[in-house]
């Protein structure tokens, strides 16, 4: 490809991105806007309603959220649920699971969804859930997230489940150097996120693919 090309899909990835914000309800801006104002970098609105339409793709109804302080993915997930089943919410930060929880009261009297918010380290957490359980994983925050959540993904998902790893470019947060694309970024994400990428592409118990949709998501599928 030329360099006209890539212009143009950099561009693409801007309207696509600029699309998906403009589509996003009041209150979804405005959650964005208290997540924000708290310290919470939130994410592409475009990754955010790929994750709702990946609820409805896959049918889930037992959906897990990791890293919680992302408020707009979550609450896409939830809307992606179609007022049934259940969302895990699981934050190791009190002021992530504070957030999500206040969150969870303004909802709870309005939705079916069954909604639970558990304020521990995925790699404590998850060991405790009941296996084949779960259709979707949605991971996101620090690194350390990452490589717990695969370690039980294969135990928890259901058959054909999914996985999926958002921001694995590590673009996301102020303090990136240009993340996995930059070879001189050696921050913790970039360089955990360049050997995690080959860890999961690699696990022949799932198909996987990475796309540039927000600051990159890697999906996977249980075989």
């Amino acid at each position: 490809m030329d360099k006209t090309s890539y212009t143009n899909l950099a561009k693409a990835w801007e309207f696509a991105e600029d699309h998906a914000f403009a589509r996003q309800t009041n209150a979804l801006n405005a959650a964005r806007m208290r997540a924000e104002e708290a310290g919470f970098t939130q994410g592409s609105a475009a990754q955010a309603e790929l994750l709702s339409t990946l609820v409805h793709l896959t049918g889930a109804t037992s959906v897990i959220a990791i890293g919680t302080g992302s408020v707009v993915e979550t609450l896409q997930l939830i809307a992606g649920l179609d007022n049934a089943g259940q969302l895990t919410a699981v934050d190791s930060s009190a002021q992530g699971i504070t957030l999500i929880r206040s969150l969870f009261a303004r909802l709870s009297d309005g939705i079916a969804t069954k909604l639970r918010a558990v304020n521990a380290p995925a790699g404590v957490f998850l060991p405790r859930l009941n296996g084949d359980d779960y259709d979707l994983i949605v991971v996101a925050g620090d690194a350390a997230n990452y490589e717990a959540s695969f370690a039980q993904a294969p135990r928890l998902l259901r058959a054909h489940g999914a996985i999926v790893f958002t921001d694995v470019l590590a673009l996301e947060t102020p303090e990136s150097n240009g993340g996995v694309l930059n070879p001189a970024d050696r921050g913790a994400k970039a360089v955990a996120m360049r050997e995690f990428v080959e860890t999961v592409e690699s696990d022949e118990r799932f198909v996987s693919t990475l796309t540039p949709t927000g600051t990159g998501l890697l999906v996977a599928v249980k075989r």
